[in-house]
């Protein structure tokens, strides 16, 4: 089948709204992609403006199971568009993953933005990322986040310089999940190896000493002074608890940013949202798509006051019929909020009346400002 026949088939499949035809249609262009790179050809510009829409369109609309099978797919794909790779990178961690650890369209400048956007998982998936350059490795000390450390440590391929290493042992007399991986590190001075050991238990000592030629005596002596040094007063901490902080919302706010940049955020990604239990998302998407301040939409969550929500939903194009739906699935994940019972719920249709959707997120902002 020519390339001309099998787009022809292809936009068929996209004019299903059925799961299955979606799947089909994403692998077939995975493997039509993959077989003109493999042929050394070249796919027509209109038509890869194209494909680019269709993935596009599809990630986003996309069950998680189908977009955990697309990432995988992806992963190592030299032609993959580079906004759908980067919306991947921000998914959940297990959709992440691949993405981040093989994707060649992730460029540096990609995987510093991660550092800053992403949840702690997909922090430390970068940081065991093959081959990371200088500046990466550098963004990932300047954050200081333990966790990330330690795996920047375990990495034997990063590009770490020599004060790069230094930093991580200083780091290591605080954190002890840094020692062992540290202490095998195949760029590991001996200089940095004597530091080191002062920090260690004994069977990473013993490993050093084997490793460096350590001087057994010399280095008892230094294990004294930093003990005598420890009891007159200095501060230690041989048992930090490793930080696990994550900054989740900043997580979703970029990727509503990013579906928003490519003219994929659409009101029926809000309910695909909430069917995946991610509430934060869906405010952040609620909140694009009409405009809103995040704060209004919360509050208006918060509520006892359903209408308020179908006032920001009926504004953003969320069809009447959809939203006892939504309110269903928002008061699941929301501990019951936006509360008011089963009586103010059905009046909360009275939201979606005979008026344009300005109107509607104007009686929104008026209404939750009053709340």
């Amino acid at each position: 089948m020519n390339q001309a026949a099998q787009t022809a088939q292809l936009l068929s499949l996209a004019r299903s709204r059925e799961p299955a035809d979606r799947e089909r249609l994403l692998n077939g262009i995975v493997e039509m992609c993959d077989a003109s790179q493999a042929a050394g050809g070249q796919t027509a510009p209109e038509v890869q403006i194209l494909l680019d829409s269709i993935f596009m369109t599809l990630v986003v609309e996309a069950e998680r199971d189908i977009r955990a099978r697309l990432a995988q797919s992806l992963a190592d794909a030299t032609w993959a568009p580079p906004a759908l790779i980067n919306i991947l990178a921000l998914d959940e961690i297990e959709i992440a993953r691949p993405i981040i650890a093989r994707s060649p369209i992730l460029r540096d400048h990609d995987l510093i933005r991660l550092l800053v956007q992403a949840t702690l998982e997909h922090q430390i998936e970068i940081a065991r990322r093959p081959q990371l350059s200088p500046a990466v490795v550098e963004a990932i000390l300047a954050k200081d986040e333990s966790a990330v450390l330690t795996a920047l440590a375990s990495n034997p391929t990063a590009q770490i310089s020599p004060e790069g290493l230094r930093r991580l042992v200083d780091k290591a007399r605080d954190v002890v999940a840094l020692r062992s991986p540290l202490a095998r590190h195949p760029n590991l001075s001996s200089d940095l190896a004597e530091q080191l050991y002062l920090w260690v238990g004994r069977a990473l000592r013993d490993a050093l000493t084997g490793r460096f030629q350590l001087d057994p005596d010399k280095m008892a002596q230094a294990v004294g002074a930093s003990l005598h040094a420890a009891h007159a007063g200095a501060p230690r901490d041989d048992n930090p608890a490793v930080e696990q902080a994550e900054d989740r919302e900043a997580m979703e706010a970029a990727l509503v940013e990013k579906l928003d940049a490519a003219g994929q955020l659409r009101p029926g990604y809000l309910l695909r949202v909430l069917r995946e239990r991610r509430l934060p998302l869906f405010l952040f998407a609620l909140a694009r798509l009409g405009g809103f301040d995040i704060r209004q939409v919360r509050r208006a969550v918060d509520s006892n006051r359903p209408e308020l929500l179908a006032l920001a939903c009926s504004a953003v194009g969320i069809d009447r019929s959809v939203f006892p739906t939504i309110l269903t699935h928002v008061r699941e994940l929301n501990g019951g909020r936006p509360g008011g019972g089963a009586e103010a719920a059905r009046k909360a249709s009275g939201a979606f009346g005979p008026f344009a959707p300005d109107i509607a997120a104007m009686a929104f902002r008026q209404a939750v400002s009053a709340a």
